[in-house]
């Protein structure tokens, strides 16, 4: 093996670019480099974020104001088809027994019943919030449940 032999594989080749070569290459006269200016001479280099000398768009946009967004805390969805799983009948669907079988994680906020699936095991649901879907579904099936 020798260094003129290996080829690099982990991209597509890409043609250099063929600059001054007539008109008709598309890359003729100024070189794709336009008329005058700082772009079209030697040794220029563009500036991140530099917008040849107007007001910059980061400088434009108001920096103010606040978000909730970062504090908000979010709930782990948990549908009616993942408790007929988990749980047999008589049992507790809250936090720490949705923790201990693994649905959700113990630093979670709390959790949300979504309505995919049926459930037709009699069990207690100690839910955070609850779709509406959810709840009538629960209801037709005459099983407890609380939103805390």
């Amino acid at each position: 093996m020798e260094l003129h032999s290996l080829t690099n594989t982990s991209r597509p080749y890409k043609r250099r670019k063929r600059v001054g070569r007539g008109m008709g290459s598309g890359l003729g006269k100024t070189c794709g480099r336009g008329h005058k200016g700082a772009g079209s001479r030697a040794g220029y280099k563009t500036r991140a974020r530099y917008e040849g000398g107007q007001l910059p768009q980061y400088r434009k946009l108001p920096g103010r104001g606040f978000s909730n967004l970062r504090f908000q805390k979010k709930l782990d969805a948990i549908n009616l088809s993942e408790i007929e799983v988990l749980f047999n009948d008589g049992d507790v669907v809250n936090m720490q027994t949705l923790i201990a079988a693994g649905a959700i994680k113990a630093s979670s906020h709390g959790f949300k019943v979504l309505s995919e699936g049926q459930l037709t095991k009699k069990v207690r649901i100690e839910a955070n919030a609850m779709s509406k879907k959810a709840e009538e579904k629960l209801k037709q099936a005459q099983i407890q449940f609380t939103v805390v």
